[in-house]
């Protein structure tokens, strides 16, 4: 539908042709951000607007709808950060947003006391909406409710009790203060005979990534991507295709690898040592040399044929920085340092007759003075949606409780990642509630604190996750946890489809102390 007549430049919106997950055709608005000739046929590369970046493309002319072509606002100069000027031309509502950008930033700075520092490693203000925060805003609990106690009841359909909803009553920003408020659980018999009705299950999918209140970008830690750095070039995809052992990989995003591997159609990677060479044949020549058949490293989980190996990124740093440049293909919310002396790796693989092969990985920081328990986790294309992201994130919680801490992830969390780490948190909370019994027909009591300790989960994201599934509510001057039925049934179908788990038993794994520099 694309005019010929009609110039197209960089900047430029307006609705392009795409086939959604149904398979049928929409007209969502897209962004103009290069614009390339080959062999006098041109080729447009866009960003569909409110779509992830992974969704971003080469179109041909006929894919775009030039009535309703959006030219970009012209300026003599586009301001950039540092104040220089840019020559890219400015398109709509761009300015806006780093206007907004700048006030986040400059708030967060004022409300720490203290200016923004100039590191390399900064706080993703672009995507606060994804951070994983308490879900509703909350003034202080009543004094009389601080020493009460919040109750759990499993919520029957035809049962007479009532639940006034939260909304009938004051916000809540957090159940605890100092641990010392408790919950109970009061069992109620079901009825004989009475069969539950199925309904919706928690298909983790479904859930909704755009809750949460942003808190201010931290200035601190590990392989957060400064969004303010981004360009035309970190915009766009720059590898077609990776091949990796038996599988091929089309990235989802711009990694930094050498300029001249990016004009390939295929990057090969040697599947055990991850170096990346430009031809099939050069693959195969460093295939005889390359004695590897595993990550380098020590093996400190197996189970049937998952293991997990610890890389230490000072001692093996070309493994390491081959590590990022694969995942920064498919993270969009991290950055490529080459300095991976302060990170630890697990790399999970599994076996076969050739050898351990990476399914995916988590990073983390060796000292984080946030409590931080993984800076990066991936689960590469082929494997996901096969149980393998909560594997990752169960591996990273069993190190924190043999470490005897509480973690949390480093934020922001990608879409997918955060829609991982709800559900992982949603089955391990409820599979603690389902599993409280009642002694001498009294409530069973269990505390913020003590499922945070069981678990090792942080106890904001313990609150928070109660909050998003909705099981908070106020009654008779306490908070209690109702347990509806749709709940209760949707939690057990998830854990029937959840075959992989983390054996304690099979974890041989010594943490050390990181503090003392001479261990680096």
């Amino acid at each position: 539908m694309a005019d010929q007549s009609v110039e197209i430049t960089e900047g430029c919106r307006l609705p392009v042709l795409r086939k959604n997950q149904e398979n049928e055709d929409e007209w969502p608005l897209a962004e103009i951000l290069s614009v390339k000739d080959i062999s006098g046929k041109k080729l447009y590369y866009v960003h569909y607007i409110d779509f992830n970046k992974r969704l971003d493309e080469w179109v041909t002319p006929d894919r775009l709808d030039i009535k309703k072509l959006q030219f970009p606002k012209k300026e003599a100069k586009t301001p950039m950060k540092n104040g220089l000027p840019g020559s890219r031309p400015s398109s709509p509502e761009r300015d806006v947003k780093k206007s907004l950008d700048l006030h986040v930033q400059s708030a967060s700075a004022t409300s720490r006391g203290k200016t923004l520092p100039t590191l390399k490693r900064k706080a993703d203000s672009v995507s606060l909406a994804t951070q994983v925060t308490a879900a509703t805003p909350v003034t202080s609990l009543p004094g009389s409710v601080d020493a009460s106690q919040a109750s759990v009841y499993p919520a029957m359909r035809d049962s007479s009790f009532s639940i006034k909803s939260r909304d009938e009553h004051e916000p809540l920003t957090s159940l605890t203060t100092n641990g010392t408020s408790s919950i109970q659980r009061h069992l109620i018999p079901p009825q004989p005979g009475r069969k539950r009705k199925s309904c919706g299950g928690t298909d983790e999918d479904s859930q909704d990534s755009s809750d949460g209140i942003p808190s201010a970008p931290r200035m601190t830690g590990s392989l957060v991507s400064d969004r303010s750095h981004d360009d035309i070039v970190t915009r766009m995809k720059n590898i077609d295709c990776i091949e990796l052992g038996r599988h091929r990989l089309k990235p989802w995003y711009f990694s930094p690898y050498p300029q001249e591997l990016t004009s390939l159609p295929i990057l090969y990677l040697c599947e055990f040592c991850l170096k990346y060479l430009k031809s099939l044949k050069c693959l195969q020549r460093h295939l005889t040399k390359c004695n590897l058949r595993h990550p380098p490293g020590n093996e400190i989980y197996r189970k049937g044929t998952i293991s997990f190996f610890e890389i230490d990124g000072r001692k093996n740093k070309a493994y390491s920085q081959n590590l990022c440049l694969l995942a920064k293909c498919f993270l969009d919310h991290k950055t490529l340092y080459y300095d991976t002396d302060p990170f630890l790796f697990y790399v999970m693989t599994e076996y076969d007759s050739k050898g351990f092969h990476i399914v995916g990985y988590f990073s983390k920081e060796k000292e984080s003075t946030e409590d931080y328990n993984v800076a990066c986790i991936l689960t590469l294309p082929p494997y996901q949606r096969r149980g393998y992201g909560k594997l990752l994130i169960e591996f990273s919680y069993e190190l924190s409780k043999v470490e005897g801490k509480t973690g949390t992830p480093e934020k922001p969390l990608s879409d997918l990642g955060l829609l991982s780490y709800r559900s992982y948190w949603s089955q391990t909370i409820l599979e603690i509630l389902m599993d409280l019994k009642s002694e001498n027909g009294e409530r069973p009591q269990i505390t913020i604190n003590e499922i945070s300790e069981i678990t090792s989960v942080k106890k904001e994201d313990v609150i928070s996750t109660l909050q998003y599934l909705n099981l908070i509510n106020y009654y008779k001057g306490q908070y209690i946890l109702t347990l509806s039925e749709d709940i209760v049934e949707g939690h057990e179908r998830a854990m029937q489809k959840r075959h992989l788990r983390i054996d304690p038993k099979c974890l041989h794994f010594t943490p050390k102390d990181w503090s003392k520099r001479g261990k680096w």
